[in-house]
């Protein structure tokens, strides 16, 4: 296998099989995988409220199978100069951002993937959240 190096980009909130599919998809594009979790103080900036906080949400990440590096996500700035400073062949990341990344292609090869369909973190959060809501009404 040809050594590559792919980093993406994630919250990583209420980590689910639609999180593990897109990590494994990634790990058979290469030999490296790079994951940056977005910090609680970035989500906020995002307009993101999340339910895990963010020490917990990178142990998870940390201890996923064919991860290789976890590092933080500060700042939108930061994916140019990762992909610099870690060599990276292929940034990946899911394609409801389809077309937002298009200028990384100048430094790396981009990769928009699809989704796992009938998952995500915000329908999990709406779930809950109509859950609760049922509950307070009986």
């Amino acid at each position: 296998m040809i050594k590559r190096t792919i980093i993406t980009y994630g919250t990583f909130d209420l980590f689910h099989i639609g999180h593990l599919r897109l990590l494994q998809r990634l790990k058979k594009l290469g030999t490296k995988l790079i994951v940056a979790v977005s910090t609680d103080e970035f989500n906020n900036l995002k307009g993101k409220k999340t339910l895990i906080p963010f020490e917990e949400r990178i142990e998870i990440i940390k201890n996923i199978k064919g991860v290789d590096i976890v590092i933080p996500e500060k700042s939108w700035e930061q994916k140019a100069s990762d992909i610099k400073k870690y060599d990276v062949d292929i940034f990946a990341i899911g394609d409801d951002w389809y077309g937002k990344f298009n200028d990384l292609e100048e430094i790396c090869e981009v990769l928009y993937l699809e989704r796992t369909l009938g998952i995500s973190s915000s329908q999990l959060k709406q779930n809950i959240k109509k859950s609760k809501i049922k509950e307070t009404s009986k």
